[in-house]
């Protein structure tokens, strides 16, 4: 028993580093995974203490945990015994797929990367490329909103800032929980925004296992008290307007409700508009060609953020003009049900829109292009005052909400034109401004967030 053995040095140290493993596994990781537990939880009670609607002990479970509670769940595994079935599978093999999937899908939120880095980044990112405006804000509806509801906030959909701007104004009222694309899901980005509370989906599969594991972990969010934000329109509009809803997320979550038994829906609508869309070439040219395809191309996107670095460090870099937001009032689900809606998903999803388009923002650059495109020749800047005031006049007498400062209308339209001819959308002429045909449906696509306003169709 006390007898010397001797070994390899390498066998030592294997055995060595077993051992320190299994103390670690056993002993040191649990205290130290409890440690951690215990710190999130008290700045999670802090962070409830100030926040309009708490986060919610589903959104704070162990991703493992979710990722179980999710593939065990009596719909997915019936979607899996289906899936097998129809593709001739062992069900072991169909449930491995459905594993996946989940591990895909589900998050891991992170209190500290969302309060702590996430909402610093995209309050620095937002005021540091626009001049941030909270638009129309139905306060007193959102106020009253029950903070046992879910709240869900459904967003037009304009640009890739629209994740940073609504999150940066929406700090106060919850953690979101966006879906987002393949986009993200390159490392280690995908690691950070799964953090922060996202999923990821696969926006055009048609695998129906993947569609039923994803409707079930929607549907589990929701009834769990999870705020979300929604882009119902399923991507970003390629001509500027508000487009139609498909239905998508709003689905899963509408045809799980149980009137009386399920926590409440309500869902906030959210109009979003800018000066300059980041994307808007890019988007535009998509439009003409038909096929929503946008190529990144990394020399064009270093060659601009190495610009935009260097006119900062000079003091050159001029800000994008205005971005606003606005908040409409809330449409509760137990209320829009409680009117026996034949089709309750595409009647939600309608009134929703509608409600978005009648509060979309009015900003200086979407004004000017509006105006000018109604023009049959050059325009001079004070025949451009003139039309813009008259334009205001017509928006606001139609409950447009028109974010402009009060007595500097021309102020700011002057603005808005000096940003068009730096992009050498616009041209100065002796006899006035015109639009550079080349960039017509550039003009356009701004014209377009507003035209149904100008044309007086709010939608209240």
């Amino acid at each position: 028993m006390f007898r010397t053995v001797e070994m390899p040095l390498w066998l030592l140290a294997l055995i060595l580093a077993f051992a320190a493993v299994t103390f670690a596994s056993h002993f040191l990781f649990p205290s130290v995974r409890w440690f951690f537990r215990r710190r999130m939880e008290k700045v999670v009670a802090r962070l409830n203490e100030r926040l309009a609607h708490k986060i919610e002990p589903f959104k704070l479970l162990h991703r493992h945990d979710m990722i179980q509670r999710l593939i065990y769940d009596p719909k997915v595994i019936e979607a899996v015994a289906e899936h097998a079935r129809k593709n001739g599978l062992r069900e072991d093999v169909a449930f491995q797929q459905a594993r996946r999937y989940a591990r895909e899908i589900v998050p891991s939120f992170s209190a500290t990367a969302y309060f702590g880095i996430a909402i610093r980044l995209a309050r620095w990112l937002s005021r540091g490329l626009y001049r941030v405006r909270l638009g129309h804000v139905d306060r007193e509806a959102i106020h009253s909103i029950p903070p046992d509801a879910t709240v869900v906030f459904v967003i037009n959909h304009r640009s890739n800032m629209d994740y940073v701007l609504v999150t940066y104004l929406a700090a106060d009222r919850s953690a979101l929980a966006y879906a987002v694309g393949e986009w993200a899901r390159v490392w280690p980005l995908s690691r950070l925004i799964k953090a922060m509370g996202a999923y990821f989906i696969r926006r055009r599969s048609r695998n129906r296992l993947y569609r039923r594991v994803l409707a079930r972990y929607v549907q589990m969010a929701t009834a769990g008290g999870v705020a979300q934000a929604v882009f119902p329109e399923g991507g970003l509009s390629l001509d500027g307007r508000v487009g139609a809803p498909k239905l998508g997320i709003l689905s899963y979550m509408i045809s799980a409700y149980e009137p009386g038994r399920s926590r409440d829906i309500v869902f906030v609508p959210v109009a979003l508009n800018y000066d300059r869309v980041l994307e808007d070439r890019v988007l535009v040219a998509a439009g003409e060609s038909g096929k929503r395809k946008f190529r990144l191309r990394w020399r064009t996107a270093v060659r601009y953020v190495v610009q935009h670095f260097w006119q900062r460090l000079t003091g050159r870099f001029l800000r994008f003009g205005h971005a606003a937001v606005s908040f409409g009032a809330p449409v509760s689900l137990a209320e829009f049900l409680a009117r026996k809606r034949a089709a309750p998903a595409e009647d939600v999803a309608e009134e929703l829109m509608r409600r978005i388009r009648a509060i979309v923002p009015v900003l200086p650059v979407p004004l000017v292009a509006a105006c000018l495109l109604q023009a049959e020749g050059p325009m001079s800047r004070e025949a451009l005052h003139a039309e813009a005031e008259r334009a205001v006049h017509r928006m606001q007498a139609a409950g447009a909400h028109v974010e402009l400062m009060n007595g500097e209308l021309a102020r700011e339209v002057d603005l808005a034109v000096n940003h068009l001819l730096v992009r050498r959308v616009l041209s100065q002429t002796p006899r006035g401004l015109v639009v550079n045909e080349a960039e017509r449906p550039l003009v356009e696509y701004y014209a377009n967030s507003i035209s149904h306003l100008l044309m007086g169709k709010t939608g209240a």
